[in-house]
């Protein structure tokens, strides 16, 4: 099971590495714009076209990855009430009890 959170990590470090290159990108993009014309303007371009579709790709797949981890999260509680139906609403109660014991302190 400690697969997936391995797997979203890595995937948001990864995003956030892409994003991080998206931002140089688009800074060189505004600077050599800015000054001249020509191949450098062009070689910028496609670096930031490359840098967003590579983000695109990677939030997709962080998206993906939470999705299935959240739904195998509901999978693993609905098993585990329905295999201890009385212990799944001595912890709701429990949970129901403390929190309304942090409110009612505000």
């Amino acid at each position: 099971m400690r697969k997936p959170e391995v797997t979203i990590e890595h995937s948001k470090d990864k995003l956030m590495e892409d994003l991080r290159a998206v931002v140089a990108d688009a800074e060189e993009l505004l600077k050599a714009t800015a000054s001249q014309t020509g191949e450098r303007i062009t070689a910028a371009r496609a670096r930031a076209e490359e840098s967003l579709q590579a983000a695109k790709v990677r939030l997709t797949d962080a998206q993906a990855a939470a999705v299935a981890q959240a739904k195998l999260a509901v999978k693993t509680t609905d098993d585990y009430v329905h295999d201890n139906p009385w212990q799944a609403v001595g912890i709701a109660a429990v949970v129901g009890i403390v929190l309304g014991a942090m409110i009612t302190r505000r």
